[in-house]
């Protein structure tokens, strides 16, 4: 019993799906009493004694016609076949149908079902009394009308409302892009800005950390002196903390980021950056030469070293050999105070190889005579950075230990990106080529910058043009239905009329042959209530009735009838007589 029940609860929510609001409620049931009360007075005059069924079935269908339009749509055709009861019913069908079913198949599939049942019901109960060709015409023509031109209207309507909605997520959905990406943008500033800090601050600072340290332990200055240059050398690594906590902090919200420029956002290896060869704010290639000098300035001895022949660059390959020198220069400063730099720029056929090396320091730096080695701050944000404006350019970087206690840093950049994009910093990562990890946002969201789209935006197409089309197509139909219908019905009107010189050429004791093949062949549709009328007929003879063109003096509503009766073979009388319609 309960497995029954749960049958019949989802059978009944599957016809007859909710929510139901009282509003709905309403409608459906006058809805459903209209349909009903229309169908029991069209087959009262249809004469098929069907009212009651007819009429109760109506309204059940249109029930359940939002669950199962597809069932009541061949239901309702089905009935319409038998009596016309049901032919409001089926435009209310038709247009379920074609706002609810979204499968093309089934859609296709119960209407031509429907009407197929419809014209074979329709053949069936008025064959041999209508022809064949008209049933057919007038069936299909009116299926057409008063369902398919419904089911279209309908499925035009669904289609807009849907193509509405998707505009509107849509829009709503480039509306919360638009803001991730400005808030993208935010981020990413705040990562640039950090990094711009710990390359170029980190890199002063540690000079002045190194140049106060030399002159802590100079013998020529005083007590206060040298005091004084301890407090200047602890305000610069005080500063230097400080420093690396800012830079945590802007790193904080930016590391969740995906790597590359966001759209219409200057890649970070090449912000700030300049021409291939001298860059523009913090220095390209040219810059390196002012960065060793620096650090000659503060008593480090570094040697520049270039090989090859020099060849332009990209400004974002640029500024990231200006930044691989630099921060190479900064952790020597610190870890290794004193030991030599050596810095080379090697121009390879196909990349530029940066490398600075410094072995092991030699001795403390800038401690005082019993004193402690000031401790070393690192924020380890540097070998990081650098790794990523290498990859941004097609590049990488390798760092590590040698063998001699000493370090070495190493960058490949090469030289393509140079041409196209990149040499402007933007889009880096389609000239660094496939496997870089960059991406080219700036075109995708050029794709959706707005309503009309780029030029290769897919074009949507109105719902209107097809239902428009299929709209056009179904009127046609019907017209050119309606007119083989009409020529249908000429000729079954011609088929059973004689002409009046027929008639007149006809002779009693003419053999029977003779005259039936000089008559039409009939139609019933046209004949069948001449049965029996006239005067009464010869005894034992065979009558056939016929209409007659010769119809004047003939009132609406009368007909002019020929009548040839035919008794042993032959002709044995003919009559000329006006019947009521």
């Amino acid at each position: 019993m309960d497995v029954i029940a749960r049958a019949w609860s989802k059978a009944v929510r599957t016809a007859l799906p909710g929510p139901w609001r009282p509003g709905l409620v309403v409608r459906e049931l006058v809805g459903a009493l209209l349909i009903g009360g229309l169908a029991a007075p069209i087959e009262v005059v249809s004469g098929t004694g069907l009212a009651l069924p007819m009429s109760v079935g109506a309204a059940l269908l249109f029930l359940v016609r939002r669950g199962l339009p597809a069932t009541a749509l061949v239901l309702t055709a089905l009935a319409g076949g038998v009596g016309g009861g049901t032919l409001p019913l089926l435009v209310c069908v038709g247009w379920s149908v074609g706002a609810r079913v979204r499968r093309v198949g089934v859609l296709a599939g119960s209407f031509v079902a429907g009407w197929v049942l419809m014209t074979l019901f329709g053949v069936v109960k008025d064959a041999g009394q209508v022809p064949v060709e008209l049933i057919v015409g007038f069936s299909l023509g009116g299926y057409l009308l008063l369902a398919v031109l419904p089911a279209l209207w309908a499925r035009y309507r669904a289609q807009r409302r849907a193509l509405t909605d998707a505009l509107r997520e849509r829009n709503e959905q480039l509306v919360r892009e638009h803001a991730m990406v400005a808030h993208q943008a935010r981020l990413r500033e705040r990562h640039r800005i950090a990094q711009d800090m710990h390359d170029s601050l980190g890199h002063q600072l540690a000079l002045i950390s190194v140049h106060t340290g030399a002159l802590e332990v100079d013998r020529t200055l005083t007590d206060r002196q040298r005091e004084a240059v301890g407090v200047l050398r602890l305000a610069a690594v005080g500063a230097m903390r400080e420093l690396r906590e800012v830079v945590g902090v802007l790193h904080d919200e930016s590391t969740a980021l995906p790597p590359g420029p966001g759209p219409g956002l200057p890649s970070v290896a090449g912000s700030g950056a300049g021409s291939g060869s001298g860059g523009v704010g913090t220095g390209g290639v040219d810059g390196i030469d002012g960065l060793v000098d620096s650090s000659r300035a503060a008593g480090t001895p570094v040697s520049l070293l270039r090989d090859g022949e020099r060849r332009p660059l990209a400004a974002s390959a640029g500024h990231a050999a200006y930044r691989v020198v630099q921060e190479a220069l900064t952790n020597a400063h610190k870890h290794a105070p004193g030991a030599p730099i050596t810095v080379a720029l090697r121009y390879e056929p196909d990349a530029l190889v940066v490398e600075v090396v410094n072995p092991a320091a030699p001795e403390p730096v800038g401690v005082r005579a019993g004193g402690a080695a000031p401790a070393v701050v690192s924020g380890g944000q540097g070998l990081t950075g650098l790794r990523e404006r290498a990859r941004l350019v097609g590049g990488m970087v390798h760092a590590g230990p040698t063998p001699g206690a000493g370090f070495r840093l190493a960058a490949v950049l090469p030289y393509r990106g140079a041409e196209g994009a990149g040499a402007q910093g933007v889009g880096t990562g389609s000239a660094a080529g496939p496997g870089t990890g960059a991406v080219d946002w700036a075109a995708d969201w050029a794709v959706d910058a707005g309503p009309g789209g780029s030029a290769g935006a897919p074009k949507r197409r109105s719902p209107a043009i097809g239902c428009a089309v299929g709209g056009v197509v179904v009127l046609l139909a019907v017209a050119g239905l309606l007119v083989w219908g009409m020529i249908g019905f000429v000729r079954a009107a011609e088929d059973s009329t004689v002409k009046r010189s027929v008639y007149d050429s006809a002779e009693l004791g003419t053999p029977e042959a003779e005259i039936r093949r000089q008559l039409p062949r009939g139609s019933d549709f046209f004949l069948r209530n001449l049965e029996g009328t006239g005067p009464t007929p010869p005894a034992g003879s065979d009558c056939v009735r016929f209409l007659s063109d010769d119809n004047g003096g003939t009132g609406w509503g009368e007909d002019a009838v020929v009548r040839f009766c035919f008794k042993d073979g032959v002709l044995v009388e003919k009559q000329h007589y006006r019947v009521k319609q």
